[in-house]
């Protein structure tokens, strides 16, 4: 019963009012890389699928970080997902 309630409550669009202007400000690639990063890829992952190097798939992590004002990739993570970037199944 937990599992469908958590279920639930992942599917519906949730989004802050930071959250769309936040992501307007990112370039296509950056959105890239924040929805790889949504999906629990790592650095060496994005850069693979990109086909980047590792330093520069951690360089667009780092400005995607600064841009949505991120402390981690958690926070990546639930951008990512509140934005609706990434949604839950489709990785």
């Amino acid at each position: 019963m937990t599992r469908r309630l958590i279920a639930a409550f992942a599917a519906q669009p949730r989004r802050t009012a930071a959250a769309p202007t936040a992501l307007r400000e990112l370039t296509e690639r950056e959105r890239q890389v924040l929805a790889l990063v949504g999906e629990g890829r790592t650095n060496e992952e994005i850069a693979e699928q990109l086909v980047i190097t590792t330093s520069t798939a951690k360089t667009h992590v780092s400005r995607v970080m600064a841009k949505v004002d991120a402390r981690d990739r958690a926070q990546l993570v639930v951008f990512a997902y509140e934005t609706g970037l990434v949604t839950p199944g489709r990785a």
